[in-house]
């Protein structure tokens, strides 16, 4: 893709963005299909990329330009016509290719259900990768509106794969309570309340993850006061900077194989949360790579 459509826009100079020569690939992911509440989290990832060719491409935490490292942008994935499953099996398809060619994929959503065929992909490769999934949702269905593939039911499909350490969760059902209450291995949850009520979160959600990590990350983990637009927003979230700081330890401790950022809906004339999607996921990689 040309300059002016990569992530970081076009003060990015194509030696920074193109495939060949870049550590990070973007995968834009617009996809809505099962979506059950608001719609318009198909325009996220364009929302992001167009709120990163705004942003200082300078980090005043890191003092570094971390595009430097080489970000490249793929084109959209077409995924609007095609079924659940087929959009998971497309998705893990594009994935792999990726880390095939040994860069790391950042798959960016439209719906949480993209992330399955990500996590799906990157667990082929690392055999000991664990999950990071941020979310105001447990997203522990194992069957929703008739699809196991639906958006409720990602962390779900997660665990069919690899170890799972949900962050921030605050919203479940009773089917979801109950299947908790099995005490199905792999599976370690670090609730809102839970979080409150440790000082020490952080490091008990690190010591609860392998060596390699993949990240997962809904955009209604963090409190709606600061990322209203998303389709289901839930009071009492994580605010920016406990978020930053959980992403920092994990980061400096672990090998992140990747990561997705999911379930931003933009609102008109907001501009804010889709800035603080794209400054987040700049962030994130300046962590990683730092």
């Amino acid at each position: 893709m040309n300059k002016t459509n990569n992530f970081g826009g076009s003060d990015v100079e194509l030696k920074y963005s193109d495939y060949k020569k870049s550590k990070v690939v973007l995968l834009p992911c617009p996809y809505e299909g099962t979506v059950t509440y608001r719609r318009g989290c198909s325009k996220g990832p364009s929302a992001i990329l167009e709120a990163s060719a705004n942003m200082e491409l300078f980090d005043d935490e890191l003092k570094k330009e971390t595009y430097r490292i080489g970000i490249s942008t793929k084109k959209p994935l077409k995924l609007s016509s095609l079924s659940p499953e087929k959009v998971v099996t497309t998705i893990k398809k594009e994935v792999s290719k990726i880390l095939e060619h040994k860069k790391m994929p950042i798959v960016l959503g439209g719906e949480h259900s993209v992330s399955i065929g990500a996590v799906w992909a990157v667990s082929e490769l690392y055999k000991n990768v664990s999950i990071l999934h941020l979310d105001a949702h447990y997203d522990l269905r194992d069957k929703y509106e008739g699809s196991i593939y639906n958006h409720a039911c990602a962390a779900r499909r997660f665990l069919d794969y690899c170890p799972l350490v949900e962050a921030g969760v605050r919203s479940l059902s009773k089917k979801e309570e109950d299947f908790i209450n099995t005490k199905p291995p792999n599976l370690e949850i670090f609730d809102i309340y839970s979080i409150l009520k440790n000082p020490d979160w952080k490091n008990a959600v690190l010591k609860s993850l392998n060596n390699d990590v993949y990240i997962s990350i809904d955009m209604d983990v963090p409190d709606p006061s600061v990322m209203p637009s998303v389709g289901t927003p839930e009071p009492g979230g994580l605010s920016w900077y406990q978020l930053l700081d959980l992403l920092n330890v994990v980061s400096k401790n672990k090998r992140v194989t990747g990561f997705d950022v999911v379930e931003l809906m933009p609102l008109k004339d907001v501009a804010a949360p889709d800035f603080l999607t794209s400054k987040l996921i700049y962030r994130l990689l300046g962590y990683i790579f730092s």
